[in-house]
């Protein structure tokens, strides 16, 4: 054996004994990080008139591109049923992360905040809106219209609210703490 060959087996022989313990930890994996790249909100006229669909887009994530907001605008004097999706569009085919929303819905709850001259919206009161302690998932609303307004509509998907916080059932974010999974304001318009 040359000189060169033994120094190259020695640094060989290091590298795999270095890299070898005798210890047993396990190695726990990571949980894998979602993204939500799509949020979509369908408001559902329930007295005649068009139905709105608003709708976020980022799908570069944090990428350099900015988000892509469709909206369309509300009637007067209605009563809307709205329904909020989301998604992970880097993924194909989409992943629809809603179910597993729903899934886990003592830890998210669902904010509707309002600016503007807009009416707040409620809580839709379906059993299915509810975690089985009674406390607001919020993937369902009401939103009823009077007369012109314009503002803007933030929608904020909480994971792990204090949901027994004061005020935080009725759909007020200010007490509820938790982490933001998502935030995204609309301008909203009704004519």
């Amino acid at each position: 054996m040359t000189t060169k060959t033994v120094k190259k087996s020695i640094v060989l022989l290091s590298i795999v004994l270095s890299s070898c313990t005798n210890d047993n930890t396990e190695i726990t994996p990571v949980n894998e990080v979602e993204y939500i790249t799509t949020v979509t909100a369908v408001f559902k006229s329930q007295n005649g008139g068009s139905d709105v669909v608003l709708e976020f887009k980022d799908l570069d994530g944090e990428g350099a591109n900015s988000p892509i907001i469709t909206t369309s605008p509300f009637q007067q004097k209605k009563t809307y049923l709205g329904s909020v999706t989301f998604k992970n569009e880097l993924l194909s085919p989409a992943q629809d992360i809603t179910p597993e929303i729903l899934d886990e819905a003592l830890e998210h709850q669902l904010f509707y905040q309002v600016t503007g001259n807009l009416n707040p919206l409620a809580y839709a009161t379906n059993k299915t809106n509810y975690d089985q302690n009674g406390k607001p998932i919020g993937l369902q609303s009401v939103f009823k219209t009077d007369g012109a307004a314009s503002g803007i509509l933030r929608l904020t998907l909480r994971h792990g609210p204090n949901k027994n916080a004061p005020e935080v059932a009725s759909g007020n974010i200010k007490n509820a703490g938790g982490a933001t999974d998502v935030q995204v304001d609309f301008p909203i318009t009704v004519q």
